[in-house]
């Protein structure tokens, strides 16, 4: 590392001292600045740099060899505009600014039609445009990440990157305030009608938080970018094993100077799923067999107004919310069977009745400045309000081995609300400097959760506390940051570099009732830890040949406990199986190296490589000797060695794209008294996506998606078997291309399975789990109103790292699938 520093210092000092810059500024015909249209800068007739114009119109191209040039524009909705030819010699050269027509005089008459890839990768990113996709209808957020390119999602919804658990999830540029089950169900709330694109960001600069080993997944909600009054409607129907609705409305309004926009969904959603476990522990073993019915309602809305004060500045206010309500039905049954004679002793059954709701709400005031001169500074308060409730019946009833004989019973009933409340102040600030640009900024955000569970012995008479098994937990966080960031372009390279410093300061309360001889009094536990960390980042591009691109990357990043892994409470499946948090769970610390090749701006190949230090795993842990919990502990390391490669195609009608992930990954850790985990595992993910054209007018289209996951571990304790899908669907556009009909089917061949086996404190255990995978899926939309494109402002609000952890992080058992 010392070495890797030394050698970017020295590029940053003593290169580039001949290379000039080519900058200009696009407008619109009246005045307006043309904000995100692409600019090709061209040596003869051939394309020599590509850039993408900012808010205030402005583009920049570094590093431009002396020759002819002449910049072009490309936007929808405008005719292409070229400037006149200039020459680059051995100074920086301003194009004279480019005016932009429409594309004709009368857009009222003339269909634009714009199709993006449906993936695009980029030196730090990968882009999955969802809007269009065929195959996307009638999914939810977290069934689009398990068939997004290189992102696995395990048997309780623990999404992973590359290999690499600890992902940060984002939606709209905020990291959700959630983790483990709460975050897949929330992601579950979120329609593929809702979602733009899913951006999977692999190498964070220090403008971003330091939270997420495996780097980013932020999920872009659609914004209406139209002049005007306009909006769309939808209607889904979706059937599986039971029928489901969704649908939504949008609406938006749009001139220079304010943009009113909100929209609201509906999703009911009914589905089934079978999740059996097989322990094995001293001399029995427990067949666990489980049935789970979900019927879930969900209400999500949102809402802002963007204000434009002058030509350089805005301001907005928007405000976002889900409000969830699920009834849970698991019925289990579990054969205890007694190993030596193979005969089965006594039978248990819990049929657990569960009712939960997730409601949130936030709120966000911003303010962006851009200024011609390169000056930016956007700044964010956000504040958000998160409602968690839980009230679960766990009955127990213990058979003979006939299973017609009542042994005895044994009944719990648990209520656990959460209330978290999340502020953060937010500054980003950017300008010219030295040739290239400085950036700095920083933020201030505060963490309260309030988590009261409570656990009782049900009886005939009636309900009582269960004093030894119920308690409550505050817990508090304060995180301070700042950050520094340089990026500039020399002869046939970019470099950037950055550092980010992050305080963080926390305190847990658990407070309850504990027994002294025959009498309980009041217990309290309580634990601080402040501590600093620094985390620098670096890249090199090198782009002298702009068809054959090198990036160097490196970074160090931190994943902190989700709250509720620090809670020790319990959440029972039944009276053998539960989950529980641990207070000495510590943050885990990741030392990331990349290189990528881009070839043609089409071939990306990336090979990187991973330590990560107290890796933080879910583990199965054993109680009272034939008694089970899911915890999460510190591993001592983990080592991954990952090589992906992605190539789009296309051919008339015909579009593609394949992605390959394939990873090395090592697990070390050693618990003493024999809980030894020493695991290594060869990953490899395929995924495809194609889609053709039909008609003489080209108004279907068909597309057939597939994905691959090879065996590999999960969680750092967990050796999963292979997992695979074929989704296909067909489009039309109807309404004179204002309307959409999709019809498609999910999972053909009913392949899609989690399937694994852990082996940790003595006990073996084998799963397997299903769900509602197969499904046929309806869906119709239509948009109306003034269609005049405009591109929206994109922002990136700031309650960012501490918006993913505010729910237990464990992923839990298969409650809430």
């Amino acid at each position: 590392m010392r070495y890797f520093s030394l050698i970017l210092t020295v590029l940053m000092v003593s290169i580039g001292a001949s290379a000039q810059t080519v900058s200009g500024v696009a407008k619109e015909t009246g005045g307006q600045p043309l904000s995100g249209a692409t600019i090709t800068l061209y040596k003869d007739s051939a394309i020599a740099k590509l850039a993408v114009t900012k808010e205030n119109g402005a583009y920049r191209f570094e590093a431009v060899k002396p020759g002819t040039y002449r910049v072009g524009t490309s936007f929808v909705g405008t005719a292409p505009t070229f400037s006149a030819p200039f020459t680059v010699a051995t100074a920086d050269v301003t194009v004279p600014e480019l005016v932009v027509n429409k594309a004709g005089a009368n857009l009222q008459g003339v269909t634009v039609t714009a199709r993006r890839p449906i993936v695009e990768v980029k030196a730090d990113k990968m882009i999955v445009n969802v809007e269009g996709t065929i195959n996307a209808t009638g999914n939810d957020a977290l069934e689009l990440l398990r068939k997004s390119p290189g992102v696995l999602v395990d048997k309780d919804d623990n999404l992973s990157v590359s290999g690499k658990t600890g992902v940060q999830v984002y939606v709209d540029g905020r990291p959700t305030p959630l983790s483990g089950a709460d975050l897949a169900n929330y992601l579950k709330t979120l329609q593929s009608s809702q979602i733009e694109s899913i951006e999977i960001i692999s190498n964070p600069s220090a403008r971003y938080e330091a939270a997420g080993n495996a780097g980013i997944i932020n999920i872009k909600l659609k914004k209406n970018k139209n002049f005007g009054a306009n909006g769309s409607v939808t209607a889904g129907f979706n059937q599986g094993v039971y029928p489901k609705y969704n649908g939504g409305v949008t609406l938006n309004y749009r001139n220079k100077n304010v943009n009113l926009y909100g929209n609201y969904n509906y999703n009911r959603n009914i589905t089934k799923g079978k999740f059996n476990i097989e322990r094995s522990l001293l001399d029995s073993l427990f067949d666990q067999r489980n049935t789970m019915r979900a019927t879930s309602e969900t209400h999500s809305f949102k809402g802002g107004i963007d204000l434009t004060l002058s030509k350089q500045s805005s301001i907005g206010a928007m405000v976002n919310g889900t409000y969830s309500n699920t009834e849970m039905n698991n019925t289990g049954r579990t054969a205890i069977i007694y190993k030596p004679t193979n005969t089965t002793d006594r039978i248990l059954t819990a049929p657990n009745h569960g009712e939960m709701s997730r409601d949130n709400i936030n709120f966000n005031l911003n303010y962006n400045y851009a200024a011609k001169d390169g000056k930016s500074l956007v700044l964010n308060a956000d504040h958000g309000i998160y409602t968690l409730k839980t009230d679960q019946l766990q009955p127990n009833y213990y058979y003979t081995a006939t299973g017609n004989t009542l042994i005895k019973s044994v009944v719990y009933s648990m209520l656990s609300p959460t209330d978290i409340q999340i502020s953060s102040l937010k500054a980003d600030y950017e300008q010219n400097f030295a040739k290239g640009k400085l950036g700095f900024g920083g933020k201030v955000s505060y963490v309260k959760t309030d988590n009261d569970f409570q656990r009782y012995d049900v009886f005939s008479t009636g309900k009582q506390l269960d004093k030894d098994h119920s308690n409550r937990f505050k817990y508090e966080e304060n995180i301070n940051a700042g950050y520094v960031n340089y990026n500039r372009a020399l002869k046939g390279m970019m470099v950037q570099a950055g550092l980010r410093v992050e305080n963080t300061n926390l305190e847990g309360t658990s407070t309850g009732l504990k027994k002294e001889g025959t009498e309980y009094v009041n217990a309290k536990t309580t634990f601080k830890r402040p501590y600093t960390d620094f985390f620098p980042s670096a890249a090199i591009t090198f782009n002298k040949n702009p068809m054959k691109q090198w990036n160097l990357t490196y970074s160090r990043r931190i994943d902190r406990p989700a709250y509720q892994d620090l809670n020790p409470f319990e959440f029972r499946l039944d009276e053998y199986t539960f989950q529980k948090g641990n207070v000495n769970l510590r943050p885990q610390y990741t030392n990331s190296f990349g290189l990528t090749h881009t070839y043609k701006y089409k071939f990306n190949v990336t090979a990187n490589y991973s330590h990560v230090k107290d890796m933080s795993a879910q583990l199965i842990d054993t109680a009272e000797r034939s008694k089970s919990f899911i915890t999460k502990k510190n591993l001592a390391t983990q080592d991954i060695v990952s090589l992906n490669a992605s190539y789009p195609f296309s051919y008339k009608r015909f579009t593609s794209f394949m992605n390959m992930n394939t990873n090395y990954s090592q697990y070390k850790a050693d618990f003493g008294a024999g809980r030894e985990i020493d695991l290594e595992a060869f990953g490899l993910t395929f995924f495809s996506q194609n889609s053709m054209k039909l008609g003489k007018d080209k108004s279907w289209t068909a597309e057939l998606t597939g994905f691959y996951n090879a065996p590999t571990i999960y969680q750092g304790a967990f050796k999963a078997k292979s997992l695979w899908g074929v989704d296909a669907g067909v489009q039309k556009l109807v309404l004179k291309g204002q309307g959409t009909v999709k019809a498609s089917v999910s999972d053909i061949f009913h392949s899609m399975q989690f399937r694994g086996t852990n082996s940790f404190a003595g006990q073996e255990s084998k799963f397997n789990a299903r769900w509602e995978s197969q499904q046929v899926k309806l869906n119709f939309s239509y948009r109306f109103g003034n269609k005049q494109v405009k591109a929206a402002r994109q922002r990136a609000v700031g309650s960012e790292e501490e918006n993913k952890r505010t729910q237990g992080g464990s992923g839990g058992i298969g409650i809430g699938q």
